[in-house]
């Protein structure tokens, strides 16, 4: 690796990152020498780098240092041309056009030798599966998570029941075919998840959540933990039973 490249890894793999990174670390992950990386962190502060850190506790990028947009390495240019192939075949229109946008912003920038990656992509995305449409208005429920306000639905289950939810929409997940609105469910008083293609009727509301976003997100992803750890703990009592001499 150049060292130029090498620099501005180093770079990155601080902006990244809140907590100081020790040289360990960073050696690690560039697959050099600690010595090669103590050399190059003076020479980051040599140029004026506003690295803050020594040697033996960790290094931390101070806030506000920003480089030109668009400096990608081959792997980055791949990774968001991959990941913007998969946003335009399954996410709604206002998606899948910015993911188009995406790609013609980086092709618009990147140097000659980068180009080749767009025209000729090595990583395909395919669209084998028919994706179910959404049935109502993502682009405003992308803005109601935003603004942490609520939403009142009519939602069909799986069962074909109907009903209606007053929901707390917290994050929207992506799957091969089919998207999911993750919510506090004021009906249930627990947390749902809503598919797109199920919801009969959305009226977005001006009222605000009690609760902040970021500790819906939390408290969801701590009731998501548990709930994995649970079923695996089940799996394995059952295996045992199964294996066990009668």
């Amino acid at each position: 690796m150049r060292r130029a490249d090498r620099l501005f890894r180093i770079i990155q793999i601080l902006r990244r990152r809140r907590t100081p990174v020790t040289a360990n670390d960073i050696a690690d992950e560039l697959e050099t020498s600690l010595r090669t990386i103590y050399r190059d962190i003076a020479q980051l502060l040599a140029d004026r780098v506003p690295i803050r850190g020594e040697a033996g506790i960790g290094y931390v990028l101070e806030q506000g240092f920003d480089m030109p947009p668009l400096m990608l390495t081959p792997d980055e240019v791949e990774a968001a041309i991959l990941g913007a192939q998969w946003v335009s075949h399954r996410a709604d229109a206002a998606l899948s056009r910015a993911a188009d946008d995406l790609i013609a912003k980086i092709a618009a920038v990147i140097p000659d030798h980068l180009r080749p990656l767009l025209t000729e992509p090595v990583l395909q995305s395919p669209n084998w599966y028919k994706v179910q449409p959404d049935s109502c208005d993502m682009v405003r429920m992308r803005a109601s998570i935003h603004a942490q306000t609520k939403v009142w639905m009519r939602y069909k289950n799986e069962k074909g029941e109907v009903n209606e939810r007053v929901i707390w929409p917290i994050a929207v997940s992506y799957f091969e075919t089919v998207r999911v609105i993750v919510g506090w469910c004021e009906y249930r008083m627990a947390f749902r998840n809503f598919r797109t293609d199920r919801v009969q009727e959305a009226q977005f509301l001006s009222d605000r959540y009690p609760t902040p976003r970021y500790r819906l997100i939390a408290q969801w992803k701590k009731e998501m933990k548990r709930d994995r750890d649970l079923h695996r703990e089940r799996m394995m009592a059952h295996r045992e039973r199964a294996t066990s001499p009668r």
